[in-house]
């Protein structure tokens, strides 16, 4: 009967484990890669949002012209409550920035805010519960 192994690993010899892998994401790498995109992303203008109107709307007639079509999208702002700091549910905050990034790559006008939702109602609910003042 032949010996029994455990795998491809012991078929090909013992995996190394010499020294850092090959590629690691470091504050060294992040220092090299992290300014070149910011100097692209000014360059090219991606995060350019240009109020429709008033004293920040330089450039919104190149917006228009070029048919971007202007997209509103409002996250919840995390605020204080009694119990300690709420700050949403994560799974909201990936969903809606998703969604901004697509809207921007198809080359909408994307203004992307937090706002109040509920502003004062658990620390007051949560004053409610506990007799304290929140």
């Amino acid at each position: 009967m032949p010996a029994k192994t455990n795998g491809p690993a012991e078929k090909n010899g013992p995996a190394k484990t010499n020294g850092p892998p090959a590629f690691r994401y470091d504050a060294r790498m992040a220092n090299d890669i992290e300014p070149r995109w910011q100097d692209r992303w000014e360059r090219e203008g991606t995060f350019h949002c240009p109020n429709p109107s008033g004293p920040l709307s330089d450039g919104f007639e190149r917006v228009v012209k070029e048919g971007r079509g202007p997209f509103f999208i409002m996250d919840m702002f995390p605020y204080p409550s009694g119990a300690g700091l709420h700050v949403g549910h994560p799974l909201g905050y990936i969903a809606t920035d998703v969604l901004a990034r697509y809207k921007r790559m198809t080359g909408h006008h994307v203004l992307h805010t937090f706002g109040y939702d509920a502003f004062g109602l658990p620390a007051e609910q949560y004053a409610i519960d506990t007799g304290r003042h929140p």
